[in-house]
Order: C-alpha cells, then sequence, then structure tokens
C-alpha cells in the first residue's frame, strides 16, 4: 500500500509540475475541466460521457508523454539535433494524433445530439 501512496504523490507532482510550466497541458487541463460538465448535457448516456472525458484524459496523457520525452531530450543535449528532432516529432505527432481521436469524437457526439 506504501508504493501506491507514493506513486500517487509521484504522479501528483509531475501533473502539478506540467501544469505549471506546460501552456499545452494548462490549456488541456481548461478544455478537460470545462469538458466535464458540458458531456452532461451532450449525451444522458454513461458510457457516452465516459469516452467524451476519456478521450480528453487521452490528449492530456499524450501531452505529458510528449512533455517527458522533449526535457529528456533537452537534457541529453540542448544542443539541436536531428535524431533528437525526430524524437521531438513523433511525440508531437502522438499528441496530435490524440487530438483528432478527441475532436472526432466530440465532433460525432455533437452531431448527434444536435440532428
Amino acid at each position: 500500500m506504501d508504493r501506491i501512496v507514493k506513486a500517487f504523490f509521484n504522479s501528483a507532482a509531475g501533473l502539478a509540475h506540467a501544469c505549471r510550466r506546460e501552456l499545452a497541458v494548462q490549456q488541456e487541463v481548461v478544455v478537460l475541466l470545462v469538458a466535464l460538465p458540458v458531456c452532461l448535457f451532450v449525451t444522458e448516456n454513461w458510457w457516452k460521457r465516459l469516452a467524451l472525458i476519456g478521450v480528453l484524459l487521452i490528449v492530456l496523457m499524450a501531452e505529458l508523454l510528449n512533455t517527458a520525452i522533449e526535457a529528456l531530450a533537452d537534457h541529453v543535449t540542448p544542443e539541436h539535433h536531428p535524431h533528437i528532432r525526430i524524437v521531438k516529432d513523433l511525440g508531437s505527432a502522438a499528441v496530435f494524433m490524440a487530438l483528432t481521436l478527441a475532436g472526432l469524437t466530440w465532433i460525432l457526439a455533437l452531431a448527434e445530439r444536435l440532428v
């Protein structure tokens, strides 16, 4: 149990650090907080609400992983390096894919609600 508690506090510290220093994380947290009450009006189905919030959590997870990759890459070499750029671009592509999934999910849910 002690390990689980320590893991929770480590995770909370990482999220707090990202929220303080990363604009993209700040924006995604705001979107998530706004989406929580909005999803209650978009659908009455609890599984659809879970999906709407879940895709936003996936975006946040991808952003946190991308931020970690970028921080590690910058620590390894602060200079511009073509291989490091590819690593950073791959992390960015992962965030883009998560954003695309979230956008399509919300568009479909809103379209279903409005039609």
